[in-house]
């Protein structure tokens, strides 16, 4: 007699725990579940109860006859028992066991000893104004040591390996130095034998695939999206694909963003500054020019009839300047900041046309009697800021001398005396 057929309910759920879809192969289940265990895992400060979570999908994912149960009839059906309990398992065992430890406490539970964290390693990634403003994307190959999967990370065809003579198996020697007389310093550093893992192994029993190093290289290509709106300095954190290591808990790639420096364009947070110089017709009667944005677009300058624009004046566009992070459809101002080129002189008959047109003067009109009892002079062009420099060093040259003076004269009244 058969029994009833179990009730079909919700089997997307660990699914959606782990970031996939329905058809996801096993391939990409390991590589979800890596990302995120090694993101939420508690030594990390990560969510315990996340990371526990992650660990039960992926024991049922990863089980090829625990997966057919789950697609057909849910999790309830795996709780009843059908093909064995889903998520029966301490998640720190599943991380161990994935990570080379052996599976379910053959090794001991991380919770006994915590492992290790690796170091995270850092890039510069150069990037252009343009890059910032419009997103960009740049594959960038890397070369990594990752767990050798011959040996599993032993170092030995057997999986032996001995306590290291050098150290004691402690992975550390200390070294006296002599500084002088009854002064010694005491020096801690990694044992050179044994590379400060505290144990050795024995050539003939080497991995042929690693040679005892229990690592070997790999190239890998990371895709790095640089999102519109990032700013200079910022990290994009590739979680879990540093250097691997026996034991150890992977630390992050790391790309710190380095703005290169635009020709015409500066930035301000989510403003962009523009520099551009108008001639003294276009300030006093009006311009227009075509400025090349940062995305390619053509954009029309221009001024209101009969305005003036002064010297060292702002102007802004709206909605011109930088794309917000993650806000991309929202922008910042574009300032354009003008300076105005004065001619360096005019002929008399443009002086009386230009005067003809302009307001009337506002100096004061000077009578010939005023004019016969002031003394005339003659305006010099000058570097102002050098010739203050230029002053101020001979001014300290002379107190220098003059404190040499002094001081010589003192010590000749005192050798006196």
């Amino acid at each position: 007699m058969f029994g009833r057929a179990p009730k079909k309910s919700d089997n997307t759920k660990y699914y959606e725990i782990l970031g996939v879809s329905k058809s996801a192969s096993q391939d990409d289940l390991k590589k979800a579940y890596r990302k995120a265990a090694i993101k939420n895992h508690p030594d990390k400060g990560g969510d315990p109860e996340k990371f526990k979570e992650l660990a039960q999908a992926y024991e049922v994912l990863s089980d090829p006859e625990k997966r057919e149960i789950y697609d057909q009839y849910g999790e309830d059906a795996l709780k009843e028992g059908m093909g064995g309990g889903g998520g029966g398992h301490d998640p720190f065992d599943i991380f161990q066991s994935f990570f080379g430890g052996s599976p379910f406490g053959g090794g001991g539970s991380s919770r006994g000893r915590r492992q290790r964290r690796g170091e995270d390693v850092t890039h510069p990634l150069k990037v252009s104004l343009e890059d910032l403003y419009n997103g960009t994307s740049k594959k960038l190959s890397l070369s990594r040591n990752v767990i050798c999967s011959k040996c599993k990370g032993k170092g030995s065809k057997s999986g032996a390996s001995m306590k290291c003579s050098g150290c004691q198996g402690s992975g550390m020697k200390v070294s006296i130095r002599h500084l002088g007389p009854s002064m010694i310093q005491q020096m801690q550093h990694p044992c050179n034998e044994c590379k400060g893992t505290g144990e050795t192994i024995n050539d003939k029993d080497r991995c042929p695939q690693c040679k005892g190093e229990k690592v070997v290289q790999e190239k890998k290509v990371l895709e790095v999206v640089v999102e519109k709106g990032m700013q200079n300095g910022q990290k994009i954190t590739f979680p879990g694909e540093a250097d691997e290591a026996p034991d150890t808990v992977t630390g992050d790639i790391v790309f710190i963003l380095q703005q290169r420096e635009h020709p015409k364009f500066k930035r301000r947070g989510d403003d962009l500054i523009v520099e551009h110089t108008l001639s003294l017709t276009e300030a006093l009667c009006g311009f227009q020019f075509i400025l090349t944005h940062l995305d390619g677009r053509q954009l029309l300058i221009k001024s209101q009839p009969g305005e003036v624009v002064k010297p060292d004046q702002f102007k802004a566009i709206n909605d011109e300047g930088m794309p917000m992070y993650q806000r991309p459809f929202m922008r910042g101002k574009l300032y354009i900041h003008f300076s105005v080129e004065f001619p360096e002189s005019l002929p008399p008959d443009q002086c009386k046309a230009l005067e003809a047109a302009l307001p009337s003067r506002t100096s004061v009109q000077l009578s010939d009697m005023e004019l016969d009892e002031c003394e005339e002079t003659t305006l010099h062009d000058v570097n102002f800021e050098e010739e203050m420099r230029r002053k101020q060093q001979q001014s300290a040259e002379a107190y220098d001398e003059d404190e040499d003076m002094h001081g010589g004269a003192q010590r000749v009244q005192c050798a006196q005396q």
